[in-house]
């Protein structure tokens, strides 16, 4: 009777008005009485960063408000993105750290774990464990869970949260002298502050105000880049069409029409511009719970032809369908996009980052019609295989989650939207670290990523997906505070920490929520400077902002990625050659330098070219350093260059290395200065590890 009782209140709720709650944009607000606030800093956005700088400003002993349009804290870490994009979590410190270990504290309570007991749980992460107990953060957690440690964090430090506001973009920016004076919401209420914060998904404060700032991707000439533009061809991840398939109604008949979610439009020639927007779509709670589950809504508006493409992809015997449910607490998921047809509404997006209120409301709600129609396509058409429908009907909506809502996100993943031309432009350069990067204020490490921007037909009649691309970073990147600020003459007193000052394929990497958070800190911290010292945030002194971050724990840098005492030639991962898409982990130790890449038990085919430059040709020793763990391959391919041709060797990584526990000796051989070992994944039966390779010169 609870299930039942409760699928039908679900049910109302979203067949009434599933986006009431969360999107009550500002036609529709009542009339209240003009009112004006006056503070510090006013943050606009109830984002995870937005949450984070109003705290730092708070701890600074400035005054503070944060001003939003969402009803819910916490942007998408508490909007169902809970399977943490971390990278290298060493690089996250300060408050962003701060959030990780108060979500630890609270799964440290039994009552947390209501559908589940913790030593079930297991510990898989996005390329770390998920509960890390020895550093006390957690990086993977339920939405709601999320959501009380943002209300607990403003709660704690009193700071003030007014809900449902709206900016008037048109004209609610009142600015004098390069700054902003004050800020009007569409109800009337003012907003004055010495320092703004923009921090929404959107920067529509950050555009009110006159800054500069891009929508799209650049060429990559634009700024000397390699993966910006069009990546027509570039085929990267698994979200693309790897079988032929129709794009017409009627098969292979032109005449009959594109089906569904196709574009008519040829994409730019690789490497060019256009207006393209990554694709969003709505990071789902699922649960396979029967007591917490509720069934996959039908749209009103539901048409089962919308979903004929996919129909085909699975009868073609695609199968990964499932690939995505990561799994969070109490037998849960955050599901994300993955495959050729997915979660992602590609191609429905582009309109939205400069959209009106009205017209985002749209969109969003051609979103939810699209994915829950997606959801009820695959749980219900008679059409799609026995095996997959069969398997989607284990899971449905947690009844626990979004309670307002009906069990659906609050928000969805805006991937990119506008992103600000300021002071600094981060490129992949900086994230490549082939320059160095002034005053870094935080770090970054994700993988430069980015997801499909259209769906098209290629001049051979079939169909393909362009966008989706993702190259991995070496090591751990530093972030400039110049792509927090406007540029000189602009805005003096707004700092911008999520639609930060970079290219498409830069952003693809900072726009992570652990980074968005360390971007909210520093954000927070050189507006307390600039209030104190009553200068613009573009004049705060670089040396006294970074002895502060640094107090406050703070990561803009790493140490050295090699010990010194490392004898004879080491090469790290962090210098390898890549291809494919290795993630990087610091979950196992022991490990060399900072941490280790791994393949994640992937199918498609990826190597890593450990290049020595030795100092003379001869007899050299070579080891490779691996961390042992029982989901490791057995069967690790190594190929040795020698002066006797190419010698290969299989590692069992189960098994731990007689080294020091760490390395594993491939024997001796003859080598010439250009030294090399390559490690590959092909037919591995488990997770291949890369960490190291040491050449050690053998005496005769």
């Amino acid at each position: 009777m609870l299930l039942s009782s409760s699928v039908a209140r679900h049910a109302s709720v979203m067949l009434t008005a599933c986006l009431t709650a969360c999107f009550t944009f500002a036609l529709t607000l009542p009339t209240v009485l003009a009112s004006t606030h006056q503070y510090d800093v006013v943050v606009y956005g109830g984002t995870s960063a937005g949450v984070i700088s109003a705290v730092e400003a708070k701890k600074l002993g400035k005054s503070v408000v944060i001003v939003c349009p969402d009803q819910h804290l916490g942007g998408l870490s508490a909007g169902g993105l809970g399977f943490t994009d971390t990278g290298n979590k060493a690089t996250i410190g300060g408050l962003s750290r701060e959030f990780y270990h108060r979500v630890f504290l609270e799964y440290q309570k039994p009552e947390t774990w209501k559908w589940q007991k913790q030593d079930e749980y297991g510990n898989r992460g996005q390329g770390t464990a998920a509960i890390d107990g020895e550093q006390r953060t957690m990086w993977i957690f339920e939405p709601h869970v999320a959501e009380k440690v943002f209300a607990d964090f403003v709660a704690e430090f009193q700071i003030p949260v007014n809900r449902d506001r709206w900016l008037d973009r048109e004209n609610g920016v009142e600015m004098e002298a390069q700054k902003i004076l004050s800020i009007t919401m569409t109800n009337g209420e003012n907003y004055i502050g010495k320092v703004f914060i923009d921090a929404t998904y959107e920067g529509d404060l950050m555009a009110a105000a006159g800054v500069d700032y891009h929508v799209g991707r650049e060429a990559n000439s634009t700024y000397n880049e390699a993966w910006n533009g069009s990546q027509v061809g570039v085929l990267h991840h698994g979200h693309h069409f790897k079988d032929p398939i129709s794009p017409y109604k009627i098969p292979d008949d032109p005449s009959s029409g594109l089906l569904f979610g196709i574009s008519d439009q040829k994409p730019a020639a690789y490497g060019e511009e256009d207006h393209r927007v990554q694709a969003y779509c709505y990071r789902m709670c699922l649960t396979d719970q029967p007591a917490n589950r509720l069934p996959f809504p039908k749209p009103e508006n539901y048409n089962r032809k919308d979903y004929q493409l996919l129909l085909r992809v699975l009868k073609s015997g695609w199968r990964d369908v499932f690939r995505k449910f990561d799994p969070i607490p109490n037998h849960k998921t955050d599901t994300n996009n993955h495959g050729p047809f997915s979660t992602d509404f590609i191609g429905e997006n582009y309109d939205y980052p400069d959209a009106s209120y009205d017209q985002r409301k749209r969109i969003l709600q051609r979103h939810v019609n699209y994915q829950q129609g997606l959801m009820y396509f695959l749980a219900n058409d008679p059409e799609v295989p026995d095996d997959v429908r069969e398997e989607f009907n284990e899971w449905g909506l947690a009844d626990d989650e979004f309670i307002d809502n009906g069990g659906w996100p609050h928000q969805i993943y805006v991937r990119e939207a506008r992103r600000m031309v300021g002071k600094y432009v981060m490129t992949e350069a900086d994230c490549f670290r082939n320059r160095k990067t002034p005053e870094p204020i935080g770090m970054g490490s994700y993988t430069l990523d980015s997801h499909n921007v259209q769906r098209y037909v290629k001049d051979d009649g079939f169909i393909q997906n362009e966008g989706d691309i993702g190259v991995r970073i070496n090591r751990p990147y530093q972030i400039a505070y110049g792509a927090l600020v406007p540029r000189q003459g602009q805005c003096e007193n707004l700092l911008v920490p999520i639609c930060a000052s970079s290219s498409h394929i830069a952003f693809g990497s900072i726009r992570m929520e652990p980074v968005f958070m360390i971007l909210g800190h520093s954000a927070a911290a050189a507006a307390g400077i600039a209030i104190d010292q009553n200068i613009a945030v573009q004049e705060v002194s670089y040396e006294q902002l970074k002895a502060q971050l640094e107090r406050e724990g703070q990561i803009l840098d790493l140490a050295s990625d090699l010990p010194e005492d490392l004898p004879g030639f080491v090469v790290d991962d962090s210098e390898a050659e890549l291809t494919g898409d290795w993630q990087h982990s610091s979950s196992t130790r022991p490990y060399i330098g900072v941490g280790y890449a791994h393949d994640g038990h992937s199918h498609q085919n990826m190597t890593a070219a450990f290049k020595a430059k030795l100092p003379k040709t001869g007899r050299y020793e070579i080891r490779v350093a691996y961390s042992v763990h029982e989901n490791r391959a057995t069967n690790v391919s190594v190929s040795i260059e020698s002066t006797a041709g190419l010698v290969t060797k299989s590692i069992n990584q189960r098994k731990s290395p007689p080294i020091q526990n760490q390395w594993i000796s491939l024997g001796k051989f003859e080598c010439s200065q250009q030294s090399f070992v390559i490690i590959s994944n092909t037919d591995a039966d488990g997770h291949v590890i890369v960490d190291a390779v040491q050449w050690l010169s053998v005496e005769e």
